[in-house]
């Protein structure tokens, strides 16, 4: 087959070597065709180098599919709707014996497929299916398979902080990335080294914007936000958090007893007196750590005391304390699903469905995710 010189030579070369021309095409010289099909991974004839854009104006959101996993389908849901696509139609049952059989219900050889699974209560239950769905789209042909994995479970265990003890998070991603992910979309990890475990590209997103957001929404005295770091691991965070609302910085001082009880004592940096308290985290698991300082800032004279997560997982004796603690509210999104009883009367969930529908779209058209935080 002579090398293509211009585009109606580039054309008639498609078929052979397995491309298909984008419409509107433009004209194309040697170098072009080349560098083209090099970027196209061998799927896309674009729009010449003319544009930088070339490879990604060629991408139809037709090629575009999102799954569901049974963790979360409501978001999943919410994330179709954002772009404007149809949930993929997939089938997720169990065996008599408890196994997980899974039947993608539509064909998808050759598309850019993302699965859509926290891996959340029950954490095993939830890591199986995502295992077990990313297999099946493997052995369907899909072009490139994306874990969209808004909470990221067995994180807390990243590193060795005793003898003989594993580093689960490490664990947890070379099975995701063994079953064939190519890619992974994941929100607010408990530790920000965690991207570092996978083979494959992470895109981690925060939703700090989107706490953020509803907060100067509800409008708050500017001039009495204090915002607070629940303990020194939170300091990161908190300072993020206040330079956006332009507010100053308090430290709680905590001591911990053991690893699911801890105790506040002492308040650094900005007084909380008659103040409006804003605390940040990650996630909420027990609440013990939060609803202790909330109790601290209580007791310091706060007047009002907020309490913002990214994930509310919300287990063990969470809920009661949180009903218990002096919160005037509680935010959190809908990164993991929240049962009737979890949703006490001061908690307010956010939706986080534009923010990964952005960035699947992103990921996708080949654009920079980073940008949506600049």
């Amino acid at each position: 087959m002579p090398w293509p010189r211009h585009t109606a030579d580039a054309r008639r070369a498609c078929p052979q070597i397995g491309l298909r021309a984008a419409p509107g095409c433009q004209r194309l010289n040697a170098v072009e065709f080349a560098v083209t099909v090099a970027a196209s991974g061998g799927l896309f004839l674009g729009l010449g180098l003319s544009s930088p854009a070339f490879f990604r104006k060629a991408v139809s959101m037709n090629d575009l599919k999102i799954f569901s996993g049974l963790a979360n389908p409501a978001l999943t849901q919410d994330i179709c709707r954002y772009l404007n696509l149809p949930i993929g139609k997939l089938s997720i049952g169990r065996f008599p014996d408890g196994e997980i059989s899974c039947k993608i219900d539509e064909d998808v050889r050759g598309r850019d497929i993302f699965i859509v699974q926290p891996t959340c209560p029950p954490v095993n239950e939830h890591l199986m299916e995502l295992l077990v769905m990313i297999d099946s789209f493997k052995r369907a042909s899909s072009y490139r398979i994306t874990a969209v994995i808004p909470y990221f479970g067995y994180a807390r265990q990243d590193r060795k902080d005793a003898g003989r003890v594993p580093i689960t998070a490490k664990l947890a991603a070379n099975l995701i990335t063994r079953a064939g992910a190519d890619r992974v979309l994941t929100m607010d990890l408990h530790a920000a080294q965690i991207q570092g475990f996978f083979d494959v590209p992470v895109d981690h997103l925060y939703a700090a914007p989107v706490l953020n957001n509803h907060l100067q929404s509800i409008d708050l005295p500017q001039d009495d936000l204090v915002v607070v770091s629940a303990d020194v691991g939170g300091i990161k965070r908190a300072v993020g958090h206040g330079e956006r609302l332009n507010a100053p910085l308090a430290i709680i001082d905590k001591r911990r007893l053991s690893a699911d009880t801890t105790t506040s004592a002492n308040i650094i940096g900005a007084s909380v007196e008659g103040k409006v308290a804003l605390m940040f985290d990650d996630m909420i698991s027990t609440a013990g750590s939060i609803c202790s300082a909330a109790e601290v800032l209580h007791q310091h004279g706060a007047r009002q005391i907020f309490a913002a997560a990214t994930h509310g997982l919300l287990v063990g004796p969470a809920v009661e304390r949180l009903a218990a603690a002096p919160f005037e509210g509680i935010i959190l999104t809908d990164s993991i699903p929240l049962s009737t009883t979890q949703k006490l009367p001061n908690v307010t969930v956010l939706s986080v469905a534009s923010l990964l529908g952005q960035a699947i779209k992103r990921i996708h058209r080949n654009e920079s995710v980073s940008m949506m935080f600049q």
